[in-house]
């Protein structure tokens, strides 16, 4: 039975609420559902029916293509000003000694251990400290790419950028430019969380807006680029707080086109503020992947971090709406595993990841950062490889 097949299927199930079965008809006929569809999908919909609905629209989108990236991530700091109480990686400046911060120099002889390796992106996401300002950044980027002008920049978030703006007394129109100028090629998803100031006054309350954050990647979209969206769910928040926040981006994403990839991140609990607060299930994480995929309509992509909820749920995703699974194939990052994330040190070949994929009946494609193929491995037979290495970040004591 296919994917079409299957849908109809559903239309015909006379046990079925009629609201959920006008959900499928919509999806079936590639019409948008609205805001209290998508409330109602979380609060009613079973993850078998969300499963096959999501799945039609990533098949219809993709195929059986299932992206992933090699790239590496460069942490400059994860001291910080701000105390978002669900952040297990950052360190306030009081807590110095459990943190570091990376010098220019440093952070260059990180991107030049990678000469000669086939990564194409460099990550760059940290904490924020006032000595990182818009000059920094500025030659840092411009450093990297005059070192190696194939490796794409991808930096910083709404968080850094707001606080480096007003810090220069800068519009966010002017900051952005400068950044492009300066060698920036897109911008990640994170600093997102839930946009709703009734939840986002409880958990990051101090640093930027999520207008301010829809504001920036506005910015930048207007200056031809892209960049990535991101949501973190499964903790104080609503179901409709999930909605509401799908249907910001959703609405920016109608005005510029600008974002690729939309990302739902899950709360994990460990070593933070919100302790106390349980994390959701697999069950949970599939349905709001799927719920995702139907009503991010005018996102390309849905990405899920395989490292951050281990490689089966990862493999389980790719039914359930999922066409990406990043890559982070020699992952510096410690910002999930900081926060009890499945993978601790997080590494994976390429020859594994793609066996991943393809043990889920799904074709693996090697993407570069705006989803042009690399190589697509179908047909591809591996030699032996050495499995990378796990890169330790130093400590400033």
């Amino acid at each position: 039975m296919n994917t079409t097949e299957q849908v109809e299927k559903i239309l015909a199930d006379t046990n079925l609420s009629t609201e959920l079965q006008n959900i499928a008809h919509k999806v079936l006929h590639g019409e948008r559902i609205t805001f209290d569809e998508g409330v109602y999908l979380y609060e009613h919909a079973e993850l078998g029916y969300l499963g096959i609905l999501a799945n039609y629209i990533r098949e219809k989108k993709h195929g059986d293509k299932t992206y992933f990236n090699r790239n590496f991530h460069l942490e400059p700091t994860n001291l910080c000003v701000y105390d978002c109480k669900f952040c297990s990686y950052s360190r306030l400046i009081k807590q110095k000694e459990e943190g570091w911060a990376l010098t220019m120099e440093q952070m260059l002889d990180i991107v030049k251990k990678y000469d000669g390796e086939p990564v194409t992106e460099v990550h760059i996401v940290g904490g924020v400290l006032p000595q990182y300002d818009v000059a920094f950044y500025s030659a840092l980027f411009t450093a990297i790419k005059q070192h190696r002008p194939d490796l794409h920049v991808k930096a910083l978030t709404p968080v850094e950028y707001h606080y480096i703006f007003k810090k220069a007394k800068i519009d966010y129109a002017t900051g952005m430019r400068l950044m492009k100028e300066a060698g920036l090629e897109s911008i990640p998803g994170g600093g997102a969380e839930i946009f709703h100031p009734e939840i986002r006054e409880q958990i990051a309350k101090d640093k930027c807006t999520g207008q301010q954050w829809l504001d920036i990647h506005e910015e930048w979209h207007k200056l031809g680029m892209r960049s990535n969206a991101t949501m973190l769910y499964g903790h104080i928040e609503k179901y409709w707080h999930r909605v509401d926040h799908m249907e910001k981006l959703r609405e920016l994403q109608d005005r510029t086109g600008g974002f690729q990839t939309f990302i739902p991140l899950k709360f994990r609990n460990q070593h933070n503020q919100m302790s106390h607060v349980p994390e959701s299930s697999v069950v949970e994480d599939l349905r709001n992947y799927a719920i995702a995929r139907i009503y991010m309509d005018n996102f390309d992509h849905i990405k899920a971090y395989w490292a951050m909820i281990s490689r089966e749920t990862a493999q389980l995703s790719l039914n359930y709406g999922v066409d990406d699974i990043d890559g982070t194939l020699d992952d510096t990052t410690k910002i999930y595993s900081m926060a009890g994330a499945e993978e601790q040190t997080p590494a994976m070949s390429t020859k594994e990841l793609v066996n991943l994929i393809k043990q889920v009946g799904r074709k693996a494609i090697e993407r570069d950062t705006l989803y042009n193929v690399v190589t697509d491995f179908e047909n591809v037979v591996f030699e032996e490889e050495k499995k990378p290495q796990y890169y330790k970040l130093p400590v400033v004591n």
